[in-house]
This record gives structure tokens, sequence and C-alpha cells, in this order.
């Protein structure tokens, strides 16, 4: 049956691929952002369309968008750029901003998904990561502002379902990537194919061992929607179980891009993860659902974007 959805972050990577999802099934969508890391660009493709509009709101600050059925929160900096330099702003859009759509669902008896992440691992000590591993993190180093926002909200929605009754849902997101990933926004597969396509360097941080999962967005969000109307209510990890080391990534990205760029090498940051993989059991068991894209089928399909992307400078 067609809803009414409120998606918050709306015009971010993984907001907008969600809007569009939604829209086609059937269903009528409100988007909110305050655009502080997401771009209206990313949701240029729905203009025009009579199911779904826009609205640049903070959700940290009071708002109703009037009777919505679902909410899907994915509204906080998620790029290790973007929660440096907004550290405070990532911690009450956790905090304050999550409360207040758990409020929202309350009021109008709606379902609720939040996107959490699987920074709430931290650093993990336990290989490859289950859901019901408390993590390893380093609650006042520089990454806290993003992994302790994220803990937060987990144990805020969870009260929100023990207290009140509200029908939520935790996704645990791993390494994603695709069409519409900010250019610039320091991760791996984004810093990779800009510099590969620009001419540069490829940096890896350490000697580039560490190892990273990475999920095509399509596959991604397919694993959300499943979520969102199963009756799971504690974390579920969504991420490619294929895992690979950093220096493995560069090579592909320098393989699918045609280029021959030399790779450098840079000081590991502080508490950066030196293992990520999920453990997706749970996944496949209740949701049925697996990933489908493989790292070389994803670069290949998110190659003409950052084309684009470098053509037109920085974005």
């Amino acid at each position: 049956m067609p809803q009414r959805i409120l998606v918050t972050g709306a015009a971010g990577f993984l907001g907008s691929h969600l809007c569009d999802a939604l829209l086609a099934n059937g269903h009528t969508v409100v988007g909110v952002d305050n655009l502080c890391t997401g771009s209206t660009d990313n949701l240029r493709q729905l203009t025009g369309e009579s199911r779904f509009s826009f609205e640049e709101q903070d959700i940290c600050k009071s708002f109703d968008p009037g009777k919505v059925d679902f909410i899907f929160n994915f509204a906080s900096p998620a790029s290790p750029v973007d929660y440096s330099r907004l550290g405070v702003e990532t911690l009450s859009v956790g905090s304050t901003g999550t409360v207040n759509t758990l409020d929202l669902a309350r009021k109008y008896n709606a379902g609720y998904l939040h996107a959490s992440t699987s920074e709430c691992y931290g650093d993990p000590e336990v290989h490859p990561q289950v859901e019901t591993y408390w993590g390893n993190v380093n609650p006042i180093g520089p990454r806290s502002v993003y992994d302790e926002a994220k803990r937060f909200s987990e144990a805020v929605v969870m009260a929100y379902h023990r207290y009140y009754g509200v029908n939520t849902h935790l996704v645990r997101i791993f390494n994603t990537y695709g069409p519409r990933l900010q250019i610039n926004d320091g991760r791996v597969i984004s810093n990779f194919m800009s510099q590969a396509l620009r001419g540069e360097p490829l940096t890896i941080y350490g000697d580039g061992s560490q190892t990273r999962s990475f999920c095509y967005v399509s596959d991604l969000i397919a694993g959300i929607v499943l979520l969102a109307d199963s009756d799971e209510h504690l974390p579920v990890n969504i991420g490619n179980p294929d895992e690979w080391t950093i220096l493995e990534c560069a090579r592909q990205v320098l393989d699918v891009t045609g280029t021959k760029g030399e790779i450098i090498a840079k000081p590991l940051p502080q508490d950066d993860p030196t293992r990520r993989c999920p453990d997706i059991t749970k996944a496949k068991t209740l949701l049925g659902w697996e990933p489908k894209v493989s790292l070389r089928q994803g670069l290949q399909s998110s190659l003409q974007y950052f084309k684009d992307c470098v053509s037109a400078g920085s974005r």
C-alpha cells in the first residue's frame, strides 16, 4: 500500500537514492535536509515529480511535516572530511535530531528506520563484525563525534521502541559507493577515483594493508527497503562481505579508469580501523538479502559519474 514517507538527509548520497527507490515503489516522499553536506543536485532527477516534495530543514529544530506513515532518518555528516569539520553539528543531529524524528514517529504512529553505521564497531577486535559485537571505540578520539553520535542514536532508538512501542529498525551501513558520492569527501572510493581521473598519485594511508568492504549503492538501498518492511528491531548489518585491502582497491581503480597513476603512502590517521567487514548472516536469514554487484562492476557503473565531476570541477 502506498505510504507518505519522510526522508531526512534526503539531499545526501544515500538519502537521494533512497528517495528514488521509495518513489519507484509508489510512495509519496517528503524530503528534508539542511544542506550542510547534501546538495539539491542529487534531487534534480525528481524535478516535476508530483509525489515528491523537499524542504530545507534542520531536524535539530522543531518541525512537523504532517502525518507520515514511515520515517527514514538519514540526516548526518557521514564522511571523515565532513564530520571532522562539523563535529558539534554531527553530535547534535545524532542526539537532538534523532529524538525529534522519533517524537514525530511516536506522534503519528509511524514506522522508523535509523541509518546507523559500521563505525559503531570502531577498530574491531572481532572479525568479521557481527551485530552482537559491542565494538572497540575511542569515545574521545577524533572520530568520536561521528562514532558516538551513531551509538547514542542506536540507544535512543531502542529506548523509544522499548518504552513507547515505536516500530523502529536499525541498519548498520558499511562502506558504500556509487554515483552522487561527494568527490572530495575523503572516502576511499571517491578519493581514488578522483585522483586517478585527474592523473594524480593515489594516496593510501599506512602500508595499505587495512581492509574495507565496499557495497554498491543499489545493493545497500535494496537491503534497507527490505529491513524497513521487516519485524526486526535490533541492528542489522547491510554491506558487502567481500574484503579488500586498501592497496588492492587502489589497483582496481587504476585498472577500471585505465590510468597508470603512482600509489603513495601517508601516515595512518588516529583510530583508523585496521579491518572492516560485515557478517551478513542476519540479513541473509531475515531479509533474504545479499549484495549482487562486485567491486569491479560497481566501479565501472560509477566511472562516468566521477568523470563528469572531474570535468566539471570538484563538487
